[in-house]
């Protein structure tokens, strides 16, 4: 049993979206992540999807994509990414499949693991942060709080979070995600968002003040799923 990680599917079964626009690389990258995944994930195994799974605007839409993820090896849990438009009620979409899981405000058992997660928001910077963005990072700031809180309340100690936005920002300086992530004693962060190698800079990565951090963008891992966890 292993818990494995990869972020921005980018799925449209039933739209005309083509991603290779964005490279080459992303050529039928769906076939790509479906050998990769088969070869490495096996039914006992755990993966984590931080955001950005299907350019669907609506939840039926999105079913096609959702079918794909069900039908492949091992149990998913999957938190909202900033395309992630037909996103529902959590409570109702956490019973439509019996190995596809949804994360926001809540957290799922792996081991002596709590997984928790939010969306996330982009960090305070001195290029670009409205008043709207400081009200949307606040926010979640709090959903990844009441997240932490309910694992704490059920008795974890040991906590992984996933979040789709990176913790910091370019500058890769400390922010309010990352105040969080040290005072509850985080082990591992997984985040996405992130895409094309001008840009995977721009990700905080490896151990910080006790944290691991782990960009998992499926174009940075060449779409295959990242093993976090033996």
């Amino acid at each position: 049993m292993a818990l494995f990680a990869i972020g921005d599917l980018h799925l449209g079964m039933v739209l005309d979206k083509p991603m290779h626009i964005f490279g080459e690389g992303w050529k039928e990258h769906p076939q790509k992540i479906q050998a990769f995944w088969e070869e490495e994930i096996g039914e006992k195994d755990t993966v984590l999807i931080p955001g950005d799974i299907s350019w669907a605007m609506r939840m039926e839409e999105a079913m096609a994509d959702l079918e794909w993820l069900h039908q492949l090896p091992g149990r998913k849990i999957l938190v909202k990414g900033n395309h992630d438009y037909w996103w529902g009620s959590v409570t109702k979409m956490n019973k439509m499949f019996d190995n596809i899981h949804f994360l926001q405000n809540n957290f799922f058992p792996y081991e002596k693991y709590a997984i928790c997660g939010t969306r996330g928001w982009i960090c305070p910077n001195d290029r670009q942060f409205t008043e709207h963005d400081q009200k949307i990072y606040q926010r979640e700031l709090h959903r990844i709080r009441l997240s932490l809180d309910e694992a704490v309340k059920k008795g974890y100690q040991d906590f992984i979070v996933m979040t789709h936005y990176p913790p910091t920002n370019d500058r890769l300086e400390p922010s309010g995600f990352t105040e969080i992530y040290e005072h509850y004693g985080v082990k591992r962060v997984i985040y996405a968002h992130l895409h094309g190698k001008d840009f995977f800079r721009f990700g905080l990565q490896g151990k910080h003040r006790e944290v691991s951090y782990y960009l998992t963008s499926c174009d940075y891992l060449d779409f295959r799923p990242l093993k976090i966890l033996d």
